[in-house]
């Protein structure tokens, strides 16, 4: 009868994953809405309200499902239309050129630094556009940015539906799950709302509105 191998020959080694910090980005790592900035940015608050006023739709849609996903998809549509997911870029590119670092919270950004020099892999986790909340992520040195990805069509036109389900509440979990793995060692969570208990929830260390000072 053969004998078993030792198991060291036929084990694998466990691949761990890396150890996250994980940041809500609207209202904790900045001090105003990057979504809403972004739309005052490309209309002007004159422009923007008269759009709303024109096409209330997604408004009051809001106020009978409070899908906060379809709220944001459907208004982007409506200030751009069908616009190319290339021209969104462009726009987006000149938006974070414009606005810089003036929209981070200092004490929130001098947390984040001071976890640049740990094993940390620190990652932004937000409700906001993933497409608009990138280039922030690579200016202060995200390991990851993971938020609601934008619908487009086949030929790269903007839809007014989300690509999948809006980056909030438990929802924030499942996709640190899907880009980590199943076993995401969560060491720390900052956010600031409802949308963030459940990430804050499932961290060894959890931080609910620490982040107060602006420019």
């Amino acid at each position: 009868m053969l004998s078993s191998p030792p198991a060291s020959s036929t084990t694998l080694p466990r691949i761990c994953a890396p150890a996250l910090a994980a940041f809500d980005f609207d209202g904790t790592l900045t001090w105003k809405d990057s979504f809403t900035a972004f739309l005052m940015f490309l209309r002007g608050p004159v422009g923007l309200s008269r759009i709303i006023l024109a096409k209330p739709g997604p408004f009051v849609s809001y106020i009978g499902t409070r899908d906060r996903g379809a709220l944001k998809s459907k208004l982007l549509y409506n200030v751009l239309g069908d616009i190319h997911q290339t021209e969104l870029e462009i726009l987006i590119q000149a938006f974070v050129s414009v606005t810089g670092r003036s929209l981070f919270r200092p004490d929130a950004v001098s947390k984040w630094d001071s976890l640049a020099e740990t094993k940390l892999k620190r990652v932004i986790v937000t409700a906001s556009p993933e497409l608009l909340v990138g280039p922030f992520g690579a200016m202060i040195g995200a390991d990851r940015v993971i938020g609601t990805k934008l619908g487009f069509t086949a030929d790269g036109r903007l839809k007014p539906e989300l690509d999948g389900i809006n980056c909030r509440g438990g929802e924030k979990m499942c996709r640190l799950r899907a880009v980590f793995g199943d076993d995401v060692d969560l060491d720390q969570a900052y956010g600031d709302t409802a949308g963030d208990h459940a990430m804050i929830a499932a961290a060894r260390h959890g931080h609910y509105r620490v982040f107060k000072q602006k420019p």
